[in-house]
């Protein structure tokens, strides 16, 4: 049982965070613009990939992950 709770701990913090992220996404308008985002506009449809935005949160994903092992050994 011990291991389903620190899961369900785990999920919990895990929502939490990806809530704050969804909030502060409006105030970040540079994400979805930078310099790699592919916008394709065609009449009858439009395309969008966000190959530059993907690159940056890849990045700082990366070093939220990398400091948390750091604390974690």
């Amino acid at each position: 049982m011990d291991g389903i709770g620190r899961a369900l701990i785990g999920l919990g913090a895990l929502l939490v965070v990806a809530g704050a992220i969804v909030l502060a996404a409006p105030k970040a308008p540079w994400l979805g613009r930078l310099p790699g985002d592919l916008l394709i506009q065609r009449p009858g449809f439009t395309v969008f990939i966000p190959l530059g935005s993907c690159l940056v949160v890849s990045v700082l994903l990366s070093i939220v992950l990398w400091v948390l092992s750091r604390f974690r050994s």
